[in-house]
Formats: structure tokens, sequence, C-alpha cells
């Protein structure tokens, strides 16, 4: 059993906001694999269904990006799922725009929503870190994350999602580094 989170606000001016790529591939990962209509639960969207014969759970916290663990842990309660099952996709700055970084446990390094979920459940769980890169303006970080994707970005980001719903046979195993090559290899 495995808890899939991706990470975005819930605002409908929110909808196509680089904070917003972890809703995103939810969306993506619920299409493909034919989850459950989405449900208001948990303070969030969910979905529930199996993939590779591993049940899924896939969620979309709308308590807004800052507070995501309370979300995250009314969730892990309820269907006593371990914190090492969950897998939380979301934007990363320092990683370069469409590139993926997946990780288990580590530092919030400054993304509030991870800070969130690190306080309500610890820091044990995987991280699927999506590339928005760096503004190529002087700008505030906030500014940034909360701008819609350009064109020519929201031209790949489709592809992108292909890519991480592609593998993501290699992701339910928790092979996070070949689940990255792999995904980052793909053309």
């Amino acid at each position: 059993m495995l808890l899939f989170v991706g990470l975005g606000n819930p605002t409908s001016d929110s909808e196509n906001n680089r904070h917003n790529i972890g809703f995103k591939v939810i969306d993506s990962i619920n299409k493909k694999f034919g989850l459950s209509k989405q449900k208001p639960k948990f303070k969030g969207l969910l979905t529930t269904g199996n993939i590779e014969d591993e049940k899924i759970y896939a969620i979309k916290p709308l308590t807004f990006m800052n507070n995501s663990g309370i979300c995250i842990r009314e969730l892990l309660e309820y269907f006593k799922i371990d914190v090492e099952d969950v897998i939380v996709f979301h934007d990363d700055l320092d990683v370069d725009f469409g590139k993926i970084k997946a990780k288990f446990g580590g530092s919030d390094a400054g993304h509030n929503g991870i800070a969130s979920i690190d306080k309500f459940i610890g820091k044990d769980y995987s991280r699927v870190r999506v590339g928005i890169g760096k503004p190529k303006t002087k700008m505030e970080v906030s500014d940034y994350v909360l701008q819609n994707f350009d064109a020519e970005e929201t031209a790949s980001i489709e592809k992108i999602l292909e890519n991480i719903t592609d593998s993501i046979s290699i992701l339910i195993k928790k092979k996070l580094d070949l689940f990255s090559s792999t995904v980052n290899n793909k053309k």
C-alpha cells in the first residue's frame, strides 16, 4: 500500500503555476491508471486504485501548500499507512526545468510544503522533485513559483508527466535512483 501525494494550491488561478506541478503529476497518474474519481476526503482530493498489483492512494491536499502535512497525517492515521510508504511529488527550484530527482528523506530545502509534511509525519518518506528551474530575471522566489509556466515550458510539461507515469512501476518498487535516471533519459 502506497500513498502518492501531489503538492499544489487548490485555487483555479493556481492550476498552471509552477508550484502546482505535484497536482499535475497526480492528475496524470489518475488518468493513465484509471484510479477512482477524486473525492473530497481528509482535507484533500483522494483517489484510489491498483497499479502493478499495489494498492495506491493518491491525494492532492486542499489545505494549501504551506499546510500540506495536516491532510497527509490524517490520511496515514486512518488507513494505517507507514510513513516510509509515502511518495510526495513537488516542484523544486534547485533542479533544472523538466529534470527529476527522487530521494528518500532529507531536508525541506526551503520548500514550505515539504516543511509542513516534515512537521506532521517526520522526514522518512520519498520525494520526487520535479525541476522548475530558477527565475531568469531577478524576482522573489515566492513570485516565481506562483507564476504560470511560460509557453515553452507548457509545451514540455505533458512529455514530462508522460515520462513520470511511464516509469511509475520503478517508483512503486522504490528504486528511486533508477526512477530518476529512467525518467531523465527518456526523449
